[in-house]
């Protein structure tokens, strides 16, 4: 089969360019680079003559339809498709952004947005608010956890099978508009009007910090955005101060995000002049990322988790940790992403983010996996992990033993398609039963959470603290058997042969949305779900055990 990646890069670039300059009217401005890595090697972008507009044929051909075609047509839109294509055969992760997705692609990175500040759900086809942001506009206009939105700017809301994603667009606006909510809240019979000036919204990367074990702390970051790294700084002091000497890091299902915030995050736990990550480009000029040994902990046990879902940046920082031998790789193979890629904007608001170099472990591994038979294939790959029984086996995993590594502590790691993890944790499906898939496919389990904390709100929005969220949901000795009357009531008939199978599932997962409804929000649902969660606890055995990282620590790890 033909290498659908394989064609010529400057063949493919040059139409690209020369028809988003010269028929679409658009120009590519100066190259937007990060401080390290990502705008090593990159170059200029070429000057483009006449000679060269002649000479290519998707420029002449689009120029031809323009003046000659018999009927009318929009350049502009043959331009999008044409970028369009063009990006697609180089590569899975360039990618080309147009001008209408910009923004919503770029948030989650970019560490903020304009809103009225809070976190909600429509479970219920009902827009409840989980939480408020402390100190944004909707909490100095006066909306509170546990409101129901009914009505938006007059538009009845509650009960019309409005998307998710159009809640979203009606809620937010340029910093300093207003929007009129009609709030219906537990107590009052009349909705409560409120207006909100909409305000500048951080975005948190780090979704929990907290004390998971005496001495063990549990941090779980879900992307590599733009204050990452700060908003980690802060958590492990706050952490530290509570006296962790042991970390679990968890990046599973962190799908990367920016390169130096990986590159930052490394420096905080190695020691001085480790090599974190290296790049080469086109021209296989090689640029190295080194630890300067300022971190604060870089004596601190340190357990990494990972999964398929890890890639990207999380594979950065996870192959720096391995690959220098100092802390423990726990959970499943990562998804293989070794690719860099630039943001490039157009004038037009739109963007390219193009591959210009790979990046490298300290050992020299690529984890970037084959893309040679085209996208379609590249991202069923993940599938076929499925299908091979990968994530219940770690005997299924095939490597190339061309592409072995030895770590300086004697470990054998591999290159050519993730990171593979120093202890593999399977997928667990203990405790799931015929009740349990019931329950949970039927949303009975999470409505019977709302539920609860609206019982319970007043005490759950004074929560400051997992201590006290554990304090009051152990003091609810009945909240299972309340769950099981709620959902025989909702058509679920109480099987106690499989309730016994799933209940610590169920309780686990009861608590967790009942934490994450609390004003601790996700370290609500971590601090609860993880007495379930076999990669966390697996990580807490190897810290307080020690055997395994004492020995990794000294470089005798096998």
């Amino acid at each position: 089969m033909e290498n659908k990646y394989r064609n010529s890069t400057r063949n493919i670039i040059f139409p690209l360019i020369l028809a988003a300059g010269v028929i679409g009217g658009i120009f590519i401005g100066t190259l937007t680079s990060h401080k390290r890595a990502p705008a090593q090697g990159a170059g200029q972008l070429p000057r483009l003559n006449a000679r060269n507009y002649r000479e290519n044929k998707l420029v002449y051909a689009l120029s031809l339809i323009d003046k000659l075609y018999v009927d009318s047509v929009n350049v502009d839109t043959l331009s999008e498709v044409a970028i369009e294509k063009l990006i697609a055969e180089l590569d899975p992760h360039s990618t080309y952004i147009p001008a209408s997705d910009f923004a919503s692609m770029n948030e989650a990175l970019d560490g903020e947005f304009d809103g009225v500040g809070i976190l909600f759900n429509m479970g219920t086809d009902t827009v409840i608010v989980l939480n408020v942001i402390a100190g944004g506009p909707s909490d100095e206009a006066g909306v509170r956890n546990g409101d129901r939105i009914i009505t938006i700017d007059d538009s009845l809301v509650a009960g019309q099978k409005v998307g998710q994603n159009d809640i979203m667009k009606m809620l937010r606006g340029p910093r300093g508009t207003k929007v009129e909510l009609g709030l219906q809240r537990q107590g009052i019979e009349d909705l409560v009007p409120v207006t909100v000036t909409r305000g500048v919204i951080p975005v948190k990367s780090l979704d929990a910090a907290f004390m998971i074990k005496p001495g063990i702390g549990y941090v779980k970051l879900s992307a590599f955005a733009k204050n990452s790294s700060r908003e980690l700084g802060a958590a492990l002091h706050r952490l530290q101060q509570h006296g962790m000497t042991q970390l679990i890091f968890d990046l599973r299902g962190n799908s990367g995000g920016f390169l130096d915030q990986a590159i930052d995050i490394a420096k905080m736990f190695l020691p001085s002049r480790q090599l974190i990550v290296y790049t080469v480009d086109r021209n296989g000029d090689r640029t190295e990322e080194y630890s300067d040994g300022r971190g604060a902990y870089k004596d601190i046990g340190l357990a990494i988790l990972v999964d398929e879902g890890s890639a990207s940046s999380s594979e950065i920082l996870a192959g720096a940790v391995q690959d220098n031998d100092r802390g423990i790789i726990i959970g499943r193979r990562t998804f293989g992403k070794g690719l860099v890629q630039q943001q490039i904007p157009f004038s037009d608001g739109s963007a390219l983010r193009l591959t210009i170099a790979r990046y490298y472990t300290p050992t020299g591994r690529s984890i970037q996996k084959p893309y040679e038979n085209g996208s379609d294939d590249y991202h069923s790959e993940l599938y076929q992990r499925i299908q091979h029984q990968e994530l219940f086996t770690a005997d299924s995993i095939r490597f190339d033993d061309s592409l072995r590594f030895t770590t300086p502590g004697g470990r054998t790691v591999y290159g050519g398609g993730g990171i593979m993890p120093d202890i593999f944790v399977p997928l667990d499906t203990l405790g799931y039963s015929s009740y349990y898939f019931e329950v949970w496919g039927r949303n009975i389990l999470y409505r019977y959470t709302i539920e609860y904390s609206d019982r319970h709100r007043d005490r759950l929005n004074s929560i400051s603290s997992v201590q006290e969220l554990n304090d009051m949901l152990d003091s609810d000795t009945g909240l299972l058997n309340d769950f099981i009357a709620y959902a025989s009531r909702q058509g679920v008939p109480a099987n106690y042969r499989d309730i016994a199978k799933s209940r610590d599932v169920i309780l686990a997962q009861l608590r967790a949305y009942i934490g994450r409804n609390s004003p601790l929000e996700d370290t609500g649902f971590y601090a609860n779900i993880y007495v379930i969660d076999t990669a966390i606890l697996k990580a807490i055995e190897e810290l307080e055990g020690g055997d395994y990282l004492s020995m990794l620590l000294a470089g005798k790890a096998e």
